[in-house]
């Protein structure tokens, strides 16, 4: 049996709103078999979202200075807590469907997070860096300074008909600074770090896009290609 096909859409830097709605706007046409498995790559400006699971004393910044730092803030509909998303992090939203779990029922939601972990862990393999899970926290870690970092963070929806929302979040040259304004992910006593201070020379968005692409299409046994979201509105008679 064929891969089913996914298309590849690199949207560049979108605001964090705008690349919302356009997910939830794909995930109802993917859910009525409208268009086919969509992978976005998106960069956002300065943001902090909360999850379900999110407390607002996470977010340690006061609206005058979120204001001065040009920080918008959104509660979201993904899980887990509070995370940052700026210049340098590569965003990536699959817009799929999943099979059904064990249950027959439903969608294996904690396999769907360990695969989005594994594809973060094997592309960070390539640039000889040791990705791993945390027992009982989601995201991927590295080991710096003899401690764990979170380098990428992941949060999900899954809707009842199977089809995922949300994604991870990869720090490749991010400022780490904008996390000082929050405590990511809700936890207090582990770091943040990013692949440019890993290595010498850290891929840009579009190159480690590129690179990520092919190990998500392995572990999800998809064909994916490049298509602009033009063309992909287009599907729908919407305009971009």
């Amino acid at each position: 049996m064929s891969a089913a096909p996914c298309a590849v859409i690199y949207a560049g830097k979108l605001p964090y709103a705008e690349a919302w709605a356009l997910q939830k706007r794909l995930a109802a046409a993917r859910a009525a078999d409208a268009i086919p498995d969509v992978l976005l790559w998106v960069e956002h400006p300065h943001t902090y979202t909360l999850g379900s699971a999110a407390k607002p004393e996470h977010l340690l910044l006061t609206p005058d200075e979120l204001a001065q730092r040009g920080i918008v803030v959104h509660q979201v509909d993904r899980g887990g807590d509070i995370t940052y998303h700026g210049d340098g992090q590569l965003i990536g939203y699959p817009i799929v469907r999943l099979p059904l779990g064990t249950d027959r029922l439903h969608a294996d939601v904690i396999a769907y997070v360990r695969c989005l972990e594994q594809i973060v862990i094997d592309f960070l393999a390539r640039y000889g860096v040791q990705g791993e899970r945390l027992h009982g926290l989601s995201g991927v870690w590295v080991t710096q300074d003899g401690a764990p970092h979170k380098i990428a963070a992941l949060g999900v929806r899954v809707t009842t008909k199977r089809i995922t929302q949300h994604g991870f979040a990869l720090n490749l040259s991010t400022d780490l600074r904008y996390f000082e304004g929050i405590i990511p992910c809700g936890i207090r006593d582990k770091g943040v770090t990013r692949l440019a201070d890993l290595i010498a020379q850290p891929p840009d968005l579009i190159s480690a896009a590129q690179q990520i692409t092919p190990i998500f299409a392995a572990h999800f046994e998809r064909h994916t290609y490049a298509q602009t979201l033009a063309e992909l509105l287009a599907m729908l008679g919407e305009p971009a």
